[in-house]
C-alpha cells in the first residue's frame, strides 16, 4: 500500500514533523515547544484522514494534546495506554505506526475504528463497549506485580475514559477494586462534558461542579507549577496541598473515597499543564492516581465544535465547509421509521414510553424526546440499568420501549432474564442495528440477540423484512401486555417499500407467504428476505420452483407454516441475520420434535459463520457470511444435489 505520509493533493495538509515520527519513541526528539506543532499537525492530519474515510472525529479531536502528552512522556507499548470504548483512538493510530494506512480507517480488509490487540503492539486492549478501561488497566497493572509473561514488557498502566463512561457501574466497580488492591494505576478522566448525548446523571453533574465553583484560570495558573501543588503520594508536606484543592471546592473528594489519589481538573488542552503533570506523575507515583483533564469534543475544527454532537460520527466531508457527503436515498432510515411510529401510539396513548442508553440520536429518540420529553429517559451509558427501569416502569403500569443497539443490549442480558423475563413484564425491546453494521465491525454487529432472546420462557421476538413490516410490529409491541416482546431491524435505510400510514398489530405468532412455489421453501427471518426473494427468481430461471414466506416471528413460532413448508416442499431453507442457536435452530428443533425428518425433508439453516466479520460495507461482510442472493441460491441447489454451473471463483 502507498505511503500517503507526504501526500500534497489539496486535502492533505504539511506535516513536518509529524513526517518525523514513525513510532512514539520519535516523539522524545522535539522540545515541549515543538511537540506543540505535533500536536496541530496530527489535528489536521485526523481532520484530513476522517473527511476522506467517514467515523469518529469529534472525540479524536478531543484527545489531540493528551495523546501527544501521552506518548511522548510514557513509554509504549511497555507502558499499557488503554483508550475506553476508543472512538478517540485515530490520533493514536497515526503516531504508533500505521500512518501510511489511516486512510483505509474501517474499510474492508483497512485499519479498525477501534483499537484492536491483532492490529498493533500499541493496543494493548481492545475496546469499542465503554467503560472497560480501568477494569483491564488493572488487570495489567495487577499481571505486572505478579510477574506475568508480556511480549511487549511490563510497564505503567494507563486508563483513559471519558466522563460518559465513567457513569457506568463497571467503572466505578473497577476504582473501588482498584482503590482497595493500591497497584500503582494511573485513571485520566477525559472529561468533555459530552459522550454522544449530552450526560445524564449525578455523577455529571457532580463533574460540573468540580470546576464550576472555582474560577477556572485559577487552576489553570495553579497548575503551571503542578510539581509543587501536587498531593500525595508525590512530595513531603503534600497533605497541605490536598487540603488546599479541597478548600477550592475542586478537590475530587468522591475518588479519593474511592481510595485514589487525585489530581486536577488541568487542562486537556494544555501541554504546558499535561507534561509537567504527567512527567511528575510516572516519576513518583506509587499507588492509584487519578488525573481529571477538562477537554472538548471537537476541539480545533469549528464544524465539528459547533455540531450538536460535536462531530461524534462522520460521513465523509468536505473539509472546509463541514457538508457531509451521504449517498442520496429515498426509502426512510429504519431508526426513523421506529421513532415515527413510536411517537403515533404514544399520542393515542399517554401509557407510552421510551428508554434509551445514551443513545438518544442512534435509536431515533431524539424525536421523540422532542415531543414527549417527560416521557423519555436517557440513563447514560447504563444498559443494566435501562433494562431494570424499563421493567419497574411496566409494573408499575407504563408501557415502556426500551430502545438499545443489538450489541449494547448484551450488556443488560441478566437484567433481561431476572428482572423482565422471569416475571414475564411487558416491557418492548426495540433492537435497532440488528445483523452485520458495515464500518463498525465485529465489535457493533447484531449478532445474538435472536439466540439469547428466543431462549428465553414468554418472550416474543419478532424482526422486521422491510421498514412497512417494522411499522407494524411497533404498533404490535404497543398492544402486546402479556408478556416481553422485542423486535429487531437493521443500519441504514429501508428497501423502499410503500408504506402505512398507521402500523396494524399482527397476529402473534404468524407469517406470511411471500410467492408459492412446489420444490423449495426458503422460509426467511428479517431483512434477508429481499435476497430470499431474488435467490427466487434466479431459480425459477433455471427452472426450480420456489416458494419464499416471511417468517416475522422467531418466537413463537409459526408452526402450522414451518409443517406446511415442510410437508409441501422437497427442501426447506432458513436464513436469518443472526448465529447459530436463533431462528433455525428453533425450527429444526420443531421439524425434529415432528418426526419430520424422517419422511426426508432436505433443511438447511442458514446463519451468521462462527467467527468474527470485520469491518467493511455491509454487503461485502454479508458476503462472507455467505448470506446475499446468490448464497442462498448455492445452498437452495446444493441441497438438492445440483451442481452450479456458474461457481464464483
Amino acid at each position: 500500500m502507498p505511503d500517503t505520509t507526504s501526500d500534497t493533493r489539496p486535502n492533505r495538509p504539511e506535516t513536518p514533523l509529524l513526517d518525523r515520527v514513525h513510532n512514539p519513541a520519535d516523539l522524545k526528539q522535539f522540545s515541549d515547544a515543538e511537540l506543540k506543532r505535533v500536536a496541530q499537525e496530527l489535528r489536521e492530519e485526523t481532520i484530513s484522514t476522517v473527511s476522506e474515510t467517514g467515523g469518529h472525529l469529534g472525540a479524536g479531536l478531543g484527545v489531540i494534546e493528551l495523546t501527544v502528552a501521552l506518548h511522548s512522556v510514557f513509554d509504549a507499548p511497555r507502558d499499557k495506554i488503554i483508550w475506553d470504548v476508543s472512538h478517540q483512538c485515530y490520533p493514536h493510530k497515526i503516531l504508533t505506526g500505521r500512518r501510511d494506512r489511516i486512510r483505509t480507517l474501517r474499510q474492508k480488509d483497512g485499519l479498525s475504528g477501534f483499537t484492536k490487540r491483532s492490529e498493533s503492539p500499541y493496543d494493548p486492549f481492545g475496546a469499542a463497549h465503554s467503560s472497560t478501561s480501568i477494569s483491564a488497566a488493572l488487570g495489567f497493572a495487577v499481571a505486572r506485580d505478579l510477574g506475568g509473561a508480556c511480549d511487549t514488557g511490563h510497564g505503567d498502566a494507563i486508563a483513559v475514559i471519558g466522563d460518559g463512561a465513567m457513569s457506568a457501574g463497571m467503572a466505578f466497580e473497577a476504582l473501588n477494586n482498584a482503590g482497595h488492591l493500591k497497584k500503582r494505576l494511573i485513571v485520566i478522566l477525559n472529561d468533555n462534558e459530552m459522550s454522544i448525548a449530552p450526560p445524564t446523571g449525578a455523577l455529571s453533574s457532580y463533574l460540573t461542579r468540580l470546576y464550576a465553583e472555582a474560577p477556572f484560570h485559577d487552576l489553570k495558573a495553579a497548575a503551571k507549577g503542578a510539581v509543587s501543588l501536587l498531593p500525595e503520594p508525590f512530595r513531603e508536606g503534600a497533605k497541605r496541598a490536598k487540603e488546599m484543592l479541597k478548600g477550592m471546592a475542586v478537590g475530587g473528594t468522591l475518588f479519593e473515597e474511592l481510595g485514589f489519589s487525585y489530581l486536577g481538573p488541568i487542562d486537556g488542552h494544555d501541554l504546558d499543564q499535561l507534561l509537567p503533570v504527567l512527567r511528575t506523575v510516572k516519576a513518583r507515583a506509587t499507588g492509584p492516581i487519578l488525573i481529571h483533564a477538562l477537554t472538548r469534543k471537537g476541539k480545533g475544527y469549528s464544524h465539528a465544535e459547533h455540531a450538536a454532537d460535536k462531530g461524534h460520527a462522520r460521513a465523509k466531508f468536505d473539509v472546509v465547509t463541514g457538508e457531509q457527503k451521504k449517498s442520496p436515498s429515498n426509502a426512510p432510515s429504519y431508526t426513523k421509521v421506529f421513532a415515527e411510529a413510536l411517537m403515533q401510539e404514544a399520542a393515542e396513548d399517554s401509557r407510552i414510553c421510551a428508554v434509551t442508553a445514551a443513545m438518544p440520536d442512534g435509536t431515533g429518540l431524539d424525536l421523540f424526546a422532542e415531543r414527549y420529553p417527560s416521557r423519555c429517559f436517557d440513563v447514560g451509558i447504563a444498559e443494566q440499568h435501562g433494562v431494570t427501569f424499563s421493567a419497574g416502569l411496566a409494573a408499575g403500569g407504563m408501557r415502556p420501549f426500551c430502545a438499545m443497539y443489538s450489541t449494547f443490549l448484551q450488556r443488560g442480558y441478566d437484567q433481561v432474564v431476572h428482572d423482565v423475563a422471569i416475571q414475564r413484564l411487558p416491557v418492548r425491546f426495540a433492537i435497532d442495528r440488528a445483523g452485520l453494521v458495515g464500518a463498525d465491525g465485529a465489535t457493533h454487529a447484531g449478532s445474538y440477540d435472536v439466540a439469547y432472546l428466543s431462549n428465553l420462557p414468554g418472550f416474543v421476538v419478532m424482526a422486521a423484512a422491510d421498514e412497512a413490516e417494522l411499522k407494524h410490529m411497533v404498533a404490535t409491541a404497543a398492544a402486546h401486555d402479556e408478556g416481553p416482546i422485542a423486535f429487531r431491524y437493521p443500519r441504514g435505510e429501508g428497501e423502499g417499500v410503500e408504506m402505512p400510514v398507521r402500523g396494524v398489530p399482527l397476529q402473534i405468532g404468524v407469517g406470511r407467504v411471500m410467492r408459492e412455489g412446489t420444490r423449495v421453501a426458503i422460509l426467511s427471518f428479517g431483512t434477508r428476505l429481499g435476497e430470499s426473494i431474488k435467490a427466487a427468481e434466479a431459480l425459477e430461471a433455471r427452472g426450480v420452483s420456489v416458494t419464499v414466506a416471511d417468517a416475522r416471528f422467531a418466537k413463537p413460532l409459526d408452526r402450522d407454516l414451518v409443517l406446511r413448508l415442510a410437508r409441501e416442499h422437497e427442501a426447506l431453507i432458513t436464513v436469518e441475520e443472526g448465529a447459530v442457536g436463533g431462528f433455525g435452530s428453533h425450527v429444526a428443533q420443531l421439524l425434529a420434535e415432528e418426526g419430520v425428518f424422517d419422511r426426508g425433508l432436505k433443511y438447511r439453516s442458514m446463519v451468521l459463520p462462527d467467527i468474527f466479520i470485520d469491518q467493511a460495507s455491509p454487503r461485502d461482510m454479508y458476503a462472507v457470511a455467505q448470506l446475499n442472493a446468490e448464497d442462498i441460491e448455492a445452498k437452495v441447489l446444493s441441497a438438492l444435489g445440483v451442481e452450479r454451473l456458474d461457481k464464483r471463483a
